[in-house]
C-alpha cells in the first residue's frame, strides 16, 4: 500500500529529498508545493506522478495526501507543519524543526498531540558512523559519558552557497541553530543528556562583514555533568572538502572516528562523501514511513528534538552576547518543564 506524500518547499535540500524519496518503493508523491512554479515543476519531474502548484494549504490538506515532508525554509517549518496537523497528516519536517520552542510545542501539539506522528530530520543520526557509535555508548560498552569533543568541518562556498534567508539570523536562527542543531542533537544523543549551560565563540573566516559567523565553538555542559566540546566550521576553502572526529569518553573506555581513517581515493576533481556518512537522507526517509506505518519507533523522539533545539537556541544567544547562557533560561523552556512534570505527576 503506497504512502500519498506532499512535499513543501522547492529548494536545494527538498530536491535531495525527493531524490531520497525515490528509493523508497511504498512512497508515492502527490505534490510538491512552492511559491515558485517553475522550482516546483522542476523538482516535481524528478517524482513520477508528482504535480507542481503554489497552492501549498491545497497541497498540505489535499484528502488523498496521508503525510507531508516540509522542507522549505525555516520560518515555514511550524506554519505548515500544524496546518498539516490539523489536516490529519503525518509530518516529516526538516531541521531545525522551528525558530522557538512555543512554535516546536504547538507542531508537536498538532501532530502527537491528535494521535498522529511528527518526525524531525535530524539527519545526524542516520550516518552509520553517528548511529554505531551512539549504539555502542547507549549498550553501556564505555560506562557513562563523560566527554564528547566533535569536530566537523567542511568545505562550503560562503557566502555564495547560501541564500539570503540562511545568511539572515531572524529568519535561519543563525548559524548555531541553522546548522548548529546537527552538531547539538549528535552531542546530547551521544551523551545521553540535554544541554542546561553552553558558551559559543564564533569567527567569520573569510567573509568578515557576513551577519553570521561560517564557523563556531560551543562549549556545553549538560544535565548529568557532561561536557562537550562541538566545532563547526562550514569555511574550508575547497568546496566538498570535509574533515569529522568524533571523541566520546567514558567512565570505562572511549569511542572514537574520524574521517582521515577511511579508506578512499579523492583528488580536486571528485571528492566523495565519507562512507561513513553516506546514504543517510535515505535511510532517514525510509525510517519515517516505517514509523508512519506503525513498523518501528522513532529514533528523533519529540523530547529530544526539543533539548537539542533548546541549546542550540541557548548557543546562538551566547554567540550574539558574548556571555554564557542557561538553557532554562530560552523562552518556553520552563513552561514545557512544568507542563511535562505535571503529566508525569498525573500518571504516577
Amino acid at each position: 500500500m503506497s504512502l500519498p506524500v506532499t512535499v513543501v518547499g522547492t529548494g536545494a535540500f527538498a530536491r535531495e529529498h525527493l531524490l531520497a524519496l525515490r528509493t523508497v518503493p511504498e512512497v508515492e508523491v502527490r505534490w510538491v508545493a512552492g511559491q515558485d512554479l517553475a522550482r516546483a515543476e522542476k523538482l516535481a519531474a524528478l517524482a513520477p506522478g508528482a504535480r507542481a502548484t503554489t497552492d501549498i494549504a491545497g497541497a498540505v490538506t489535499d484528502p488523498a495526501v496521508e503525510a507531508v515532508d516540509v522542507v522549505n525554509a525555516t520560518p515555514g517549518h511550524a506554519p505548515w507543519t500544524v496546518a498539516a496537523g490539523r489536516a490529519g497528516k503525518h509530518v516529516h519536517v526538516d531541521k531545525p524543526a522551528a525558530l522557538s520552542l512555543p512554535d516546536l510545542d504547538a507542531m508537536v501539539a498538532a501532530t502527537e498531540g491528535r494521535g498522529l506522528t511528527l518526525m524531525v530530520g535530524q539527519t545526524v543520526r542516520f550516518q552509520p558512523v553517528v548511529t554505531t557509535l551512539a549504539a555502542a555508548a547507549h549498550a553501556g560498552q564505555i560506562g557513562e559519558p563523560r566527554l564528547a569533543h566533535i569536530s566537523w568541518y567542511t568545505g562550503h562556498a560562503w557566502p555564495g552557497g547560501w541564500r539570503s534567508w540562511q545568511l539572515d539570523p531572524a529568519l535561519s536562527g543563525g548559524h548555531p541553530v541553522h546548522n548548529g542543531t546537527h552538531i547539538m542533537d549528535a552531542a546530547t544523543w551521544l551523551l545521553g543528556a540535554d544541554p542546561v549551560e553552553v558558551f559559543t565563540r564564533g569567527f567569520r573566516t573569510f567573509s568578515p562583514d557576513m551577519e553570521s559567523p561560517d564557523s563556531f565553538h560551543v562549549q556545553v555542559r549538560a544535565a548529568n555533568g557532561a561536557l562537550a566540546t562541538l566545532e563547526l566550521c562550514y569555511a574550508l576553502r575547497t568546496r566538498g572538502d570535509m574533515l569529522r572526529r568524533i571523541v566520546l569518553v567514558g567512565t570505562d573506555g572511549t569511542l572514537r572516528h574520524s574521517t582521515e581513517d577511511e579508506p578512499g581515493l579523492g583528488s580536486d576533481a571528485a571528492k566523495p562523501g565519507p562512507l561513513s556518512i553516506e546514504g543517510a537522507l535515505a535511510r532517514q526517509l525510509a525510517h519515517w514511513v516505517d514509523v508512519v506505518r506503525g513498523r518501528a519507533e522513532p529514533v528523533v523522539r519529540t523530547g529530544q528534538v526539543r533539548a537539542a533545539l533548546a541549546g542550540a537556541l541557548a548557543a546562538q544567544r551566547s554567540l550574539v552576547t558574548g556571555r554564557r547562557v542557561h538553557v532554562h533560561d530560552i523562552d518556553g523552556y520552563e513552561r514545557e518543564a512544568t507542563a511535562v512534570a505535571a503529566r508525569r505527576t498525573e500518571g504516577a
